[in-house]
């Protein structure tokens, strides 16, 4: 199986977000990616359950939503209620990190974790066998159009090689300055979801753009 692409609708026209869903409706898109944020853990205010719950009622793409939020065990259940299919916390958000994990699987949605930039990837051991994804931020998480963090691929070598090394399916999720520039080396360093928020919507041709994300070479694990 290839890996996937997950379209960050941060970076859509709001003004035209019915025609923007639609457009990664009929892309091959596989995912849509929906950064939560709320002004405390970053420095940004983007939507909630209420926005995510509209776009549920027009994509046909599994909603992966990212959580940048301050005591996300508050809100797990609304989200997932609201349509979210994947939902990731941030580690450093988490004072129960496993505690929230086992709260998302309650509600049947897949559950990730997620890393700021200047943090190791040796952090998550004690929880990679508990979720289904895990997301490396590359860039600095609250805003969008940031420049890849480069070292970002040296942490994806050494969660992958963690991964398979305790034979675990996990995916590896990179958000942050994915372009068509930097995408190969992405998933030659092992991740399998590429998140792209300005390097689709901002194109000239966003689901051409889409469909040359999913022709980069690149071959998926196989996830259970």
């Amino acid at each position: 199986m290839k890996h996937l692409v997950a379209p960050s609708l941060l970076a859509a026209d709001f003004t035209r977000l019915a025609e923007e869903v639609t457009m990664v409706n009929e892309s091959q898109a596989d995912w849509l990616h929906l950064d939560v944020m709320d002004g405390h853990f970053v420095p940004n205010i983007t939507f909630g359950p209420m926005v995510i719950e509209a776009v549920r009622q027009l994509s046909t793409k599994p909603l992966d939503v990212h959580l940048m939020i301050r005591q996300p065990e508050r809100y797990i259940e609304q989200f997932r209620n609201a349509g979210a299919d994947v939902i990731t916390v941030h580690y450093e958000a988490c004072t129960h990190l496993h505690r929230v994990v086992q709260q998302i699987k309650e509600t049947g949605a897949i559950p990730g974790v997620s890393i700021n930039p200047h943090n190791s990837v040796s952090l998550l051991e004690d929880i990679l066998e508990e979720v289904g994804l895990i997301l490396l931020m590359s860039v600095n998480p609250g805003f969008g159009g940031q420049k890849f963090i480069y070292n970002t691929l040296l942490k994806i070598q050494r969660l992958r090689e963690r991964l398979t090394i305790r034979n675990l399916n996990a995916r590896i999720e990179v958000d942050g300055g994915i372009g068509l520039h930097n995408a190969e080396k992405v998933l030659q360093a092992g991740a399998d979801v590429l998140v792209a928020g300005s390097a689709i919507f901002k194109s000239e041709n966003p689901t051409d753009t889409i469909r040359r994300f999913k022709e980069i070479g690149g071959e998926m694990r196989k996830f259970v």
